[in-house]
């Protein structure tokens, strides 16, 4: 077990290093001098050649690279020229709110989907199975801020049991802290749980049609021992996978959902930041989510290992 782990951690280094080189290049994507637009037309050039030392921007680019580089190893972002806080401190500071959001979110689609799918696979071409293909329907076609603008009409505008947006951190009491992410949670999370009750489905039908579940229900064991014990681990896999790509898009693509429910987390500080041209912010946050993504998988990847030894053996 302890090589599987080796191994994968190692097969991430060519990633994170491309990933880097991309990120770090983000900066000079953008036309114009990032010094001069950070500053704005009005600025003169003295400042604005100060801006450029302090950032680093008169060095070779190579040489940036490395520095910025070597410093993100150390968990040193840089600094926000806009906020006067290093940009660590900015992302940890927005951290909470988002992967809270992301959390609740996962948990409620997977609380949906697990079942919902399981139900159809079992019943397959009745009327469960039907409801899932209109449900899965319904959410790959509304968009998730459609979603989240009618939960808030009807929960918190007619029925006023929930705010409207805002967050408090869960210092403030545990209900205070979940009143402010279940529309938000639920918009997003009902949204992912018809993708993932889709993989449900599909992965059970897979392994139900194998020989030793065919044994197993010939041995007269029963349908729910077979179902759970049998057919669940075994489609664990393509499940597991569709799970770690969802709460990595959760993280990565809050944005929109953050914005309408006045949510400040990473994808609201991102979109400020891109408005404010924060360079250093952006950089390091986009760094940061990418990290994050791929941590996401690696941990994915070694459950598929717990989930079916046979995987770390032929590896």
């Amino acid at each position: 077990m302890t090589a599987f782990i080796v191994k994968r951690v190692l097969s991430l280094i060519p990633i994170l290093f491309i990933m880097s080189v991309i990120v770090f290049l983000i900066i000079y994507l953008i036309p114009g001098d990032p010094a001069r637009v950070m500053l704005g037309d009005g600025a003169d050039e003295a400042t604005i050649q100060q801006l450029r030392a302090n950032m680093g921007l008169d060095q070779p680019l190579i040489l940036q690279y490395g520095q910025w580089m070597g410093s993100a190893l150390q968990g040193d972002l840089g600094d926000s020229y806009f906020l006067k806080k290093s940009v660590s401190a900015v992302i940890g500071e927005h951290l909470q709110p988002t992967l809270s959001l992301a959390l609740l979110a996962e948990l409620i689609a997977i609380a949906i989907a697990l079942p919902f799918g399981i139900w159809a696979a079992v019943n397959r071409g009745g009327w469960a199975d039907k409801a899932l293909t209109a449900y899965t329907l319904l959410g790959i076609t509304i968009p998730g801020f459609l979603l989240s603008m009618f939960l808030v009409l009807l929960f918190a505008v007619q029925l006023k049991w929930l705010p409207v947006s805002g967050y408090a951190p869960i210092s403030d009491g545990l209900w205070n802290f979940l009143k402010f992410l279940i529309l938000p949670g639920v918009s997003v999370g009902v949204v992912m749980s018809s993708v993932i009750a889709r993989i449900v489905r599909s992965s059970f039908l897979e392994v139900m049609n194998q020989g030793y579940v065919k044994t197993a229900r010939s041995k007269g064991l029963r349908e729910r021992s077979i179902v759970y014990k049998h057919i669940l681990r075994n489609a664990l896999i393509p499940i597991l996978t569709v799970i770690g790509g969802t709460f990595g898009t959760l993280l990565a693509g809050a944005a929109v959902v953050e914005s309408i429910f006045n949510i400040p987390g990473l994808g609201q500080l991102l979109v400020h930041s891109v408005s404010r041209r924060d360079y250093t912010v952006i950089q390091g946050l986009v760094l940061f989510i990418a990290f994050t993504y791929v941590l996401v998988n690696l941990v994915v990847d070694l459950l598929y290992a717990v989930v079916d030894p046979r995987i770390r053996l032929n590896k």
